[in-house]
């Protein structure tokens, strides 16, 4: 590991001061992921700037929604009841997630900014990887890329992007809350992250020095129904073959409101607007459950060691419905 400076912040404005004056200096939280690269040689910043005594944990509830401050560990807003009772899918995102000891040190801020889990990203000895070093190629498309990603990829990069809570998150239209320099704003995490298009290496819209102060989560209207279902080569930990974080509302006989998103498929956190439009208003039956999957997957672009991604997807998604849906019945 590079030798870096190390400091504490005492005010979230002191703490995106120092950060954005610099070009080689970056904040730290839980460090979960960061700290791995740094060690793996990938990432080199000469400073950081430790913002875990700041104020910025804690859940706050509403009548319409749920606030989670960026410093809030992932166990922390697992083990809150009242959004166990609302919206468990976001609870059974952040058990699969991680184990225990990581939920207890990793923030729900940082969680939305873990680096891809590329295997020729995080080793240096591979020159072609456009994430690291752009415009060098993409040494994945034509090497082992059996955990990569078959939607929002592009002839630069099919990194995938790992986060299990992102999932029900961007299915539930989530709101990220930024500071800065210029003040403060907010950006629907369904525009938080970027696909790679031709500048892999720019993965979310922050300025460097801007901070994530919160994540705002609304809540579903009463009797919705949500699950995570998380496919996975072995059952202890490990990243998502395919995830799918759904929620209906089946009223009569008829799905009344649907939200519907996928992992372990995306460049980005995967949310299936096609599918809910299927979903709405159309009976929970088998024919409607495979009818919005083959929408969600509509624009797929699987290499070799992917291709096998698409059904599986297809049938993650039809499995979380169903749940869904006889918990409904």
């Amino acid at each position: 590991m590079q030798p870096f400076e190390y400091t504490r912040a005492t005010a979230a404005d002191q703490a995106v001061a120092v950060v954005s004056a610099d070009p080689g200096t970056s904040f730290l939280a839980g460090g979960t992921t960061q700290l791995d690269l740094m060690k793996d040689g990938v990432l080199r910043p000469e400073r950081l700037v430790d913002i875990t005594g700041l104020p910025l944990g804690g859940i706050t509830h509403t009548g319409s929604a749920v606030r989670v401050g960026a410093l809030t560990t992932m166990e922390e807003l697992a083990a809150d009841g009242p959004l166990r009772e609302r919206l468990p899918f976001v609870r059974e995102s952040l058990l699969l997630g991680a184990s225990t000891q990581l939920r207890n040190m990793a923030t729900i801020g940082g969680n939305l900014l873990q680096r891809a889990r590329c295997r020729y990203f995080r080793d240096p000895s591979v020159p072609a990887c456009n994430k690291r070093a752009p415009g060098s190629g993409c040494a994945a498309i034509d090497g082992i890329h059996r955990m990569h990603a078959i939607l929002g990829t592009s002839d630069h990069c099919i990194a995938l992007h790992a986060s299990d809570v992102a999932v029900p998150l961007v299915a539930l239209d989530a709101v990220v809350h930024i500071q800065g320099m210029d003040g403060t704003r907010s950006v629907p995490l369904t525009g938080f992250h970027l696909p790679p298009g031709d500048t892999p290496h720019v993965e979310n819209v922050l300025r460097h020095g801007e901070l994530i102060t919160a994540v705002e989560i609304p809540l579903l209207p009463e009797g919705t129904r949500s699950h995570y279902l998380k496919v996975r080569d072995r059952v202890s930990y490990e990243f998502a073959l395919t995830s799918a974080g759904v929620a209906l509302l089946v009223d009569d006989g008829v799905i009344r409101e649907a939200r519907t998103a996928l992992g372990g498929v995306g460049t980005v956190p995967w949310r299936c607007r096609g599918a809910e439009d299927v979903l709405r208003g159309a009976p929970p039956t088998a024919d409607t459950f495979r009818a919005a999957a083959e929408a969600a997957l509509e624009g797929a672009r699987p290499l070799p060691g992917t291709a096998f991604k698409v059904e599986l997807a297809r049938r993650t998604l039809v499995r979380a419905l169903e749940t869904v849906a006889g918990a409904s019945a």
